[in-house]
């Protein structure tokens, strides 16, 4: 909601008298409980939605970039893409520091196997427990001692208007890669609707854009998602230039594969296949294989979690 109402701002400004009128449309994300990587399906948070778009219910979907497949409904389009906020990962703790600051055995709380890997691999002795729910949520867990910490994206924090007021660390994108479209929106509406996509062009930003179109490109050329963590970052350089780095990881956290690519940013959709290709010639399609060994292990720490308190769970 907050999300869309960001959106909505920028087409006021736009157009100071139109109207719009928001439905809200409960999605299989928002009723299913499991842990993200449990639950065996792409688009869990925006499905519903879009079948409430191909159906003229509503005009336009507003989304987390992130939560959207690599490839839309048959129908719809990606109309819109705003300004982007920065795409890192946040720790949020009572102390605001970052992994270094936090004690032997302490419990970091996060449902995405991408973070979950990244802090393993940083501090193995940490304890990585899955938590769900909307940022507020979480954010709850790290103060009721569910938790010691939870892993975040900083755009979230933004957009609810909360970041100066919770305390945290902010993940450099090169140490701790954000999950491809991370930090930015996906408008979509159907794509013979010429006049909302009109419509939605004022609250285009075409170097976001791009930015995204790269990281999507590379996450359909290594069919990555919830349960094959792949970090992705492109940015547009001087030049009309874009960079896009990427990092796949083993389910163990031991092995990790890295690729930088770089081209015009014309060609951004272009540099991201590549840059995928790339990254799966060198091995990520071997790391992807093993990822059911520890998504069913997650499973069974998330059934153990699910039956007590912290410590009961640990």
């Amino acid at each position: 909601m907050a999300q869309t109402g960001w959106v909505l701002d920028l087409l006021r400004r736009a157009d100071p008298g139109r109207g719009f009128e928001v439905r809200t449309v409960t999605t299989r994300g928002d009723t299913d409980g499991r842990p993200l990587f449990a639950i065996d399906q792409k688009g869990i948070f925006e499905r519903e939605v879009n079948q409430a778009v191909s159906e003229g219910l509503v005009d336009f979907a507003v989304h987390s970039l992130k939560d959207v497949p690599s490839r839309l409904p048959p129908g719809l389009v990606l109309a819109c893409v705003p300004r982007r906020e920065p795409p890192n990962d946040v720790l949020v703790s009572g102390g605001g520091g970052g992994l270094a600051s936090m004690g032997p055995g302490s419990v970091v709380g996060t449902s995405s196997l991408r973070r979950a890997v990244l802090v393993s691999a940083r501090r193995p002795d940490l304890r990585v427990r899955p938590v769900r729910g909307n940022v507020e949520t979480r954010i709850g867990r790290s103060r009721d001692g569910t938790v010691d910490a939870v892993v975040l994206a900083r755009a979230g924090l933004a957009r609810l208007g909360i970041l100066g007021e919770v305390r945290h660390h902010v993940f450099p994108t090169e140490e701790f890669p954000p999950s491809p479209g991370q930090g930015a929106l996906a408008v979509v509406c159907r794509k013979d609707d010429a006049r909302t996509r009109s419509a939605l062009g004022p609250a285009e930003d075409p170097d976001s854009r791009l930015e995204v179109e790269a990281e999507r490109a590379l996450s359909a050329a290594v069919d990555s998602g919830c349960r094959f963590p792949v970090g992705a970052h492109a940015r547009i350089g001087g030049r009309g230039s874009l960079t896009i780095r990427a990092s796949a990881f083993s389910a163990d956290g031991a092995t990790s594969l890295h690729v930088e690519k770089s081209g015009p940013k014309a060609d951004a959709a272009g540099i991201g296949a590549r840059a995928g290709q790339e990254l799966y010639d060198g091995g990520a399609g071997e790391l992807a294989s093993g990822w059911r060994e520890k998504v069913e292990e997650w499973n069974s720490r998330a059934g153990a979690a699910a039956g007590g308190g912290r410590r009961g769970g640990r």
